[in-house]
């Protein structure tokens, strides 16, 4: 029986990527903002619809140097989401940063701006929400606490490549937003990310965080670090960019045949993003009624050859790194504690055939109706 992985990195044709790196070899230049690197950068960021793209060797990396590019003062806390890869809180405190959980809504896992007021303080000097699974956050709202409190806004859009709320691109909200380009996201330089921002005093901290704060042979302005994208990630990343409207359109058909089998079915409930969201399909989340559920139909696809992902479980506040910690103790998040006990997210990727989508959802409707 062919086993099913929950994702399957999509990647240009070899042909078309040996004749991309073929300039590599002439050049020689292998990182440092090469050939590769500048064209890249110019080509995702006039897809993306951002004035200003500095561009990471991970997501992660360019969350941290996000972090440091906003100047937060030292010790301060960052307002932020439990229901998120463990990279969110992990780059606030490895920042020397107090991470505040709030709670989530029910409707698509983003974070419940209407619990983000009782949790500010004099301590407070951001807010780091997450894109998930490519659902929008309510950018409004929490756009307005922030203005209301003096606060940073950066998101985390990991999720979120291509994706649009009311037209614009989700990178365009807040002060900044990342990305990564794992491989396992819908767009991919194998790794990678980005910081996106329309703020020009970012962009030169920016700069200094990937490149050791060096600004020429003779000059360090700053204290950096290394965390430049090289060019044969560039060079994937061009090639990739090439086809991801069709990458994206295919998963959306899938993500569509999905809902047309699952949708209304006991037990099982679909998250519903916020209107005027145009999402990359970046994941299939499904939330079952119970965690014993969820694990039972787990368990189900697993026998059968099929790898589904339970993300994000457990909690970050639950995760044995923070155990113990005063964020993790404050912690009052129902919702999102609901949401992690029944989230499974099935198989999604471009190349995913609508008859192994289907043997996916007779096996979940077999588990349900037992």
């Amino acid at each position: 029986m062919k086993t099913i992985p929950v994702t399957r990195p999509s990647l240009p044709s070899f042909e078309e990527y040996c004749a991309e790196i073929r300039k590599i070899w002439d050049s020689r230049i292998l990182t440092n903002m090469g050939e590769e690197h500048e064209a890249f950068r110019e080509a995702v960021s006039s897809y993306l619809e951002t004035p200003g793209t500095v561009l990471f060797a991970n997501g992660h990396l360019a969350l941290e140097a996000a972090i440091a590019a906003l100047r937060l003062p030292a010790g301060a806390e960052v307002i932020t989401t439990p229901f998120s890869f463990v990279s969110t809180t992990h780059a606030i405190v490895r920042s020397g940063l107090q991470p505040v959980f709030c709670d989530v809504l029910e409707k698509d896992g983003t974070l419940d701006p209407a619990g983000l007021e009782a949790l500010v303080t004099e301590h407070t000097a951001a807010i780091l929400p997450v894109h998930v699974y490519g659902h929008v956050c309510d950018v409004d709202r929490i756009g307005a606490v922030a203005s209301r409190y003096g606060l940073k806004v950066l998101y985390d859009a990991a999720h979120a490549f291509g994706v649009r709320y009311r037209g614009v691109p989700a990178v365009r909200y807040g002060d900044a937003a990342i990305l990564s380009f794992h491989a396992t996201k819908v767009f991919s330089t194998i790794e990678g990310g980005a910081v996106c921002t329309g703020d020009s005093s970012l962009l030169q901290a920016l700069e200094d965080a990937k490149n050791f704060g060096i600004r020429d042979e003779e000059h360090c302005a700053a204290v950096g670090g290394n965390a430049k994208l090289n060019e044969f990630q560039a060079a994937m990343g061009l090639c990739n960019l090439r086809h991801i409207g069709n990458e994206m359109a295919r998963r959306h058909a899938l993500a569509e045949h999905y809902r047309a089998r699952l949708a209304g079915r006991p037990g099982l409930r679909l998250p519903a993003p916020r209107a005027g969201t145009e999402s990359n399909d970046a994941y299939f989340p499904v939330f079952f009624r119970t965690q014993e559920l969820r694990d039972r139909v787990h368990a189900r696809l697993a026998d059968s050859g099929i790898s589904a992902r339970k993300y994000f479980f457990p909690l970050i506040p639950d995760l044995d790194c923070y155990a113990g910690s005063a964020a993790a103790a404050a912690a009052r998040v129902p919702v999102a504690r609901r949401l992690a006990a029944g989230v499974l997210c099935l198989p999604l990727y471009a190349d995913l055939l609508p008859d192994e989508a289907d043997r996916i959802c007779e096996l979940v409707i077999k588990e349900l109706e037992r």
